[in-house]
């Protein structure tokens, strides 16, 4: 699955790689264009990424991970759903209630450079890696998005969720229980991945994993495992070698 990401790259980075600015007015309060977006993503703490999509594809916005499909009554529900829906299984996207109309109608790219995952190791300890592509600073991650009025607050909230398929042979080795991956789209897919006349037997040939020779992948500080550790920062990009241990030590 893909619940923590990387956006090592500032605002201006983003809209240079793909030739659009942001909405006026959408960046965080405090902020500006000179700065990093985020060295690492928690999904779990819904935060605001750059999406591009089908609704205005010529801008950049800044949506919430997570997302609330238009449907949803109360904002408790909401917030119980949201967090089931950080990813979507590209396998049950056309089946599933909160993702069966985005997948038709509201399709999104997710700005990357990197993302984050854990391999299982035979003492059952999990080593971190991070995974990004060799030759592309940045990259688009397949997502579906929503927006959702919440009555109480007379507020809309704009979200998004990342679709995810089989692991690589690459993957295969680091996430090696589940076995999942996001869904990477390479960059002649991005454009039309945006198209709303596409159907869904169009929509399915973009589900496949993104060939594992294009992709890289080290080990890094065991800080992105910590509770206690502030994880959005430089540090937890840095290479970090685990030495294996003697099994009579």
């Amino acid at each position: 699955m893909c619940y923590h990401a990387s956006v090592n790259a500032t605002f201006q980075q983003v809209e240079a790689s793909y030739a659009k600015t942001f909405v006026e007015g959408s960046l965080p309060l405090f902020s500006n264009k000179s700065d990093v977006i985020a060295y690492h993503h928690n999904g779990f703490n819904f935060p605001k990424m750059p999406v591009i999509t089908s609704d205005l594809n010529d801008k950049l916005q800044l949506f919430n991970w997570g997302l609330i499909p238009s449907w949803v009554k109360d904002f408790e529900a909401a917030k119980q759903l949201r967090a089931q829906t950080l990813n979507a299984r590209s396998e049950s996207v056309f089946e599933k209630a909160s993702f069966k109309n985005p997948i038709l109608s509201s399709r999104c790219l997710i700005p990357m450079t990197g993302f984050f995952e854990w391999k299982e190791e035979t003492d059952k300890s999990k080593v971190p890696y991070h995974i990004q592509l060799k030759n592309q600073a940045m990259f688009s991650m397949a997502g579906i998005c929503s927006k959702w009025w919440s009555e109480a607050e007379a507020k809309e909230y704009q979200t998004f969720s990342i679709l995810t398929t089989a692991a690589n042979s690459l993957m295969e080795e680091i996430h090696n229980v589940k076995k999942r991956m996001p869904l990477i789209l390479a960059k002649e897919q991005e454009e039309l991945w945006l198209n709303k006349n596409l159907g869904q037997i169009e929509i399915e040939a973009f589900l496949k994993p993104f060939p594992s020779e294009q992709m890289e992948a080290f080990t890094i500080s065991p800080i992105i495992s910590s509770r206690s550790k502030f994880k959005n920062s430089p540090e937890v990009l840095k290479p970090y070698s685990y030495e294996k241990r003697d099994l009579f030590s």
